[in-house]
């Protein structure tokens, strides 16, 4: 019998892990029950109680496992390394809060068995804020025409990720993943389902513009050059042009001497012109800086707190996979 490991990570959902937990147990009891099945929860450090139901839900099903981190280790490490700690032939993720529907498991099932080792869901619509939508449309063609591999739009994530990909990423050793770009560039042949994403079931969305913002810039300096080289080009045209303004401007000076004034104008306009310049290609090259220093440090994806219902000799075999990295 084939086992599937549904991995979900949460942060501050405790209105939706308990009817996750139960949508979960009824798909697998009354629909797949073809297949063994284990669901995790990754908690990213809770401060609602968030714990304390996934707690009852552990002590009730030894089905569905948790891990606890230590404290929060952001929106890509977590789910991440949530996936490496499954011990399933296949490995499927979803978000919490009902956004990936429940109704995507039997397709990424159906089309696992066909061979696909990867079955990805694409949203073609959602019923979020419309302007977000789009703003999230722009950036994936940016993403997609300037990077040096090619990417996949409007894909969040959540799919289904055969057991050899798994471990796939298990040896990459990534401090800072992004796992929509490493399955754009490592991954195997992608199968995409389509679907229109939902509204949150409850509970507040924690994504913001600085989470979006810091979610853009890892792949933009993960996966494409356009920013140095815009830095470079940018630079020397602002170069060339300084020059051919002076020219210009001194001979006419020597021409026109009593007609044209110095005036300390231009000068002081042209200083704070390439001063905002500079300082904004310092900070854009800044970002792939951070991006180098991170997995430099090679610090671990997450540090755990707690863990339930995971038995003694399998969480050994986890860590110790995960600490080779």
């Amino acid at each position: 019998m084939k086992k599937v490991s549904i991995l979900i990570p949460c942060y501050n959902e405790e209105q939706n892990v308990e009817p996750m937990s139960k949508a979960i147990t009824e798909l697998f009891e009354n629909q797949l029950s073809q297949y063994d099945w284990e669901l995790i929860f990754i908690d990213n450090d809770s401060n609602d109680e968030t714990r304390t139901i996934l707690r009852k839900i552990c002590s009730e099903n030894k089905r569905i496992k948790a891990i606890f981190n230590a404290r929060n280790f952001g929106q890509f490490n977590s789910p991440y390394y949530g996936m490496l700690q499954t011990t399933g032939d296949c490995t499927i993720e979803m978000v919490c809060d009902f956004q990936d529907p429940i109704a995507l498991i039997p397709q990424y099932l159906e089309e696992w068995e066909k061979g696909y080792k990867i079955v990805i869901g694409i949203k073609t619509s959602s019923k979020e804020s419309k302007v977000m939508y789009a703003l999230r449309g722009i950036y994936y063609k940016m993403i997609k025409k300037y990077s040096n591999v090619e990417q996949i739009e409007h894909f969040t994530g959540s799919g289904l990720y055969d057991k050899s990909f798994i471990n796939v990423l298990r040896e990459l050793g990534d401090p800072t993943p992004f796992l929509r770009g490493i399955v754009a560039e490592l991954g195997y042949k992608v199968k995409q389902i389509p679907y229109e994403q939902p509204q949150r079931r409850a509970g507040k969305t924690h994504n913001n513009w600085y989470s979006l913002y810091d979610a853009a810039m890892l792949s933009f300096t993960s996966y494409t050059k356009v920013g140095l080289r815009m830095c470079t080009f940018f630079g020397m045209a602002c170069g060339i042009l300084s020059f051919i303004i002076g020219a210009v401007y001194l001979v006419a000076k020597l021409i026109w001497w009593y007609h044209i004034p110095a005036g300390t104008a231009p000068v002081l306009i042209g200083m704070f012109f390439l001063g905002a310049v500079q300082l904004f290609f310092i900070g854009f090259i800044g970002e792939y800086i951070m991006s180098i220093n991170q997995r430099v440090m090679k610090r671990p994806l997450v540090i755990e707190a707690e863990r339930l219902n995971f038995e003694k000799m399998e969480d050994n075999e986890n860590i110790e996979a995960c600490e080779q990295q």
